[in-house]
């Protein structure tokens, strides 16, 4: 697959991007040299290979939640230094129209 100027043009429309000529050129090239190396592994076998999320054997090192008593424990104390409130909640501005 190759990629032309045309391409790159549109992509940068559609990021909002002003390219200059040459940096149009460039990015053509670039581009085109990132899928030629991306079709080179396409052709690669890797039906032994399992799946990773990975590269490294990670797991979860988070801590359980616990409950620390530090004297907040009244929804009146904890609501004190909110901007605005209805009744024991917080009130946020709508978000979703």
């Amino acid at each position: 697959m190759s990629i032309t100027k045309k391409d790159v043009e549109y992509v940068a429309r559609l990021s909002r991007l002003a390219l200059t000529d040459e940096e149009k050129e460039l990015y053509t090239a670039q581009l085109g040299s990132i899928l030629n190396y991306i079709e080179k592994l396409s052709q690669l076998d890797t039906e032994s290979v399992a799946p990773t999320a990975h590269i490294l054997p990670l797991s979860n090192v988070w801590r359980e939640d616990e409950e620390f008593p530090n004297g907040l424990t009244t929804p009146e104390l904890l609501l004190q230094n909110a901007p605005e409130r209805e009744g024991p909640l917080f009130k946020v501005k709508k978000v979703i129209e």
